[in-house]
C-alpha cells in the first residue's frame, strides 16, 4: 500500500527535475538549429552552385567540428571558472556571428571562392559556438539539479541536440526552396540573437570550487571512453554529411527525410530507454546501442530503395542516442564535481574530432567506392566501438545489474 505513494512522489520528483532542466537545454536546442537549418542545403551548395568536388563539400561541413575540437579545452576551463551561464552567452553570441558570415557567403555566391571562404569562416565560428553552448548547458543544469542526475541532464541536452537536427533539416531545405539559401543566414542571425537574449535573463548557479585537475590529466582519464564515443558518432557524421548526395545518386527523393527520422528516433529511445543507463549500466547500454547502430549502418549501405533507408536511418537513430549518454555518465565519474566542466569538454572532443574527420574520410570513401560505401565505413568504426565498449566493461568488472558510475 505505502509503495503507490513513493512512485507518485518520485514521479513528481522526476518531473520537477525535469522542469528545471528543459530551460536550460532550450540554448541547446535553438544552437542546433542554427546548425541544423542549413546543414542539408550546404552540400548541394558547395558542390552545385560553387561546383567543388565531393570531397570538398564534406569538408566545409566537417570544419565546423575542427573548431569544436580545438575550443573544448577552453569552454570547459570557462564553464569550471567563469561559469556556465557566461559560456553559453558567448557561445549564443557565436552562432549569431556565424549566420552573419552565411549570408555574406551566400551574397558572395557569384565569386566562388570568396563565397568558400566565408562559408569556412561561418562554419568554423559557429563550431566556437556548438562547443561552449553545449558544454555550458550541461554544467548550467547539472548545477541546477545535481550531479545525481547527470544522466537526465546529458539525455535532455542530447534530446535537444538532435530535435533540433530534425526539425532544421527540412525547414532550411523548406526554406531555401522558397526564399534562397541567403535567407537561411537571416534565420541563424534570430536563432542566436534570440538564445542570448534568453539566457540573459535566467539566474546563474554557483561556480564550484575545490579540487581541479589539470585538463591533460582530465583528457587522458577519459580517453577510452571518448574512444568509444568517436567511432560510434561516425555513423551520425557519415549521414548528416552524405545522406543528401546519396539520395541524389539513386535520384530518390526527400533526402531530408531521412535525417528527421534519425532525430525522431533519436529522441524516442532517449525519452523511453534513458533510465536503462541507471538500471544495467553504462558500459552494457553502449553495447547494444552500437550493435543497434552498426545493423542501421549496414541497412543504409545495402538499401536499394529509399524505405530500407529510411529503417536504416531510423535503426542508427535509435542506436546512437544513448551513445554519449551512457559512456558520458561513467567518464564525468571519473573526476572530482571542480572539474566536471574539463570531463564534458574533453570526452565531447572525441565526438569533435569524429565528426571533423568522418566528413574529408568519407568523402574520400565516396570519391572511390560510391556513397553507399561511406556507410559501410561507419558500420565498421561502430563494430570497433562494440568491441571497445566490451573490453572498458570487462576491465571495470562490473557486476551484473550494476549501476553506472554517476
Amino acid at each position: 500500500m505505502s509503495s503507490e505513494p513513493r512512485s507518485a512522489a518520485a514521479s513528481q520528483s522526476d518531473f520537477a527535475v525535469t522542469l528545471r532542466i528543459l530551460p536550460v537545454v532550450l540554448y541547446t536546442f535553438l544552437c542546433y538549429l542554427t546548425i541544423g537549418v542549413p546543414l542539408a542545403v550546404l552540400p548541394g551548395f558547395v558542390h552545385t552552385d560553387l561546383g567543388y568536388g565531393s570531397m570538398m563539400a564534406g569538408a566545409a561541413i566537417s570544419v565546423q567540428y575542427l573548431a569544436t575540437l580545438l575550443s573544448r579545452p577552453l569552454a570547459g576551463r570557462t564553464a569550471d571558472t567563469l561559469g556556465p551561464k557566461k559560456t553559453v552567452l558567448y557561445g549564443l553570441a557565436a552562432c549569431a556571428l556565424s549566420g552573419v558570415l552565411l549570408l555574406g557567403s551566400a551574397l558572395a555566391a557569384q565569386w566562388h571562392a570568396v563565397s568558400l571562404v566565408l562559408l569556412v569562416i561561418a562554419r568554423l565560428v559557429l563550431g566556437f559556438g556548438e562547443s561552449w553552448v553545449g558544454t555550458g548547458s550541461i554544467t548550467w543544469g547539472i548545477g541546477r539539479v545535481g550531479v545525481a542526475n547527470n544522466a537526465k541532464v546529458i539525455s535532455w541536452n542530447g534530446i535537444a541536440t538532435y530535435g533540433a537536427l530534425a526539425i532544421g533539416a527540412p525547414l532550411g531545405v523548406a526554406v531555401d526552396h522558397w526564399l534562397g539559401f541567403a535567407s537561411l543566414g537571416l534565420i541563424v542571425i534570430a536563432l542566436g540573437g534570440f538564445g542570448y537574449w534568453l539566457a540573459t535573463r535566467m539566474a546563474s548557479v554557483p561556480v564550484v570550487h575545490g579540487e581541479r585537475m589539470s585538463y591533460r590529466s582530465v583528457f587522458f582519464r577519459v580517453l577510452p571512453y571518448g574512444l568509444g564515443l568517436a567511432l560510434g558518432s561516425a555513423g551520425f557524421g557519415s549521414i548528416a554529411t552524405f545522406i543528401t548526395l546519396f539520395y541524389a545518386a539513386h535520384n530518390w527523393p526527400n533526402a531530408a527525410l531521412s535525417l528527421t527520422v534519425f532525430g525522431t528516433m533519436f529522441i524516442g529511445a532517449r525519452l523511453l530507454f534513458a533510465n536503462t543507463i541507471k538500471t544495467y549500466g553504462g558500459f552494457r547500454v553502449a553495447i547494444v546501442s552500437f550493435s543497434f547502430e552498426c545493423a542501421g549502418l549496414l541497412m543504409l549501405w545495402l538499401a536499394a530503395e529509399p524505405t530500407i533507408a529510411l529503417a536504416g536511418a531510423a535503426l542508427t537513430g535509435v542506436g546512437f542516442a544513448l551513445v554519449f549518454p551512457a559512456l558520458g555518465v561513467e567518464a564525468v565519474g571519473l573526476v572530482p564535481p571542480a572539474s566536471r566542466g574539463a570531463a564534458l569538454s574533453a570526452y565531447s572532443v572525441f565526438l569533435d574530432l569524429s565528426l571533423g574527420l568522418t566528413g574529408p574520410l568519407a568523402g574520400y570513401v565516396a570519391g572511390e567506392f560510391g556513397y553507399g560505401s561511406v556507410f559501410l565505413f561507419a558500420a565498421a568504426a561502430a563494430a570497433g566501438a562494440v568491441a571497445l565498449s566490451v573490453a572498458l566493461y570487462m576491465r571495470a568488472g562490473r557486476g551484473v545489474g550494476g549501476p553506472a558510475t554517476a
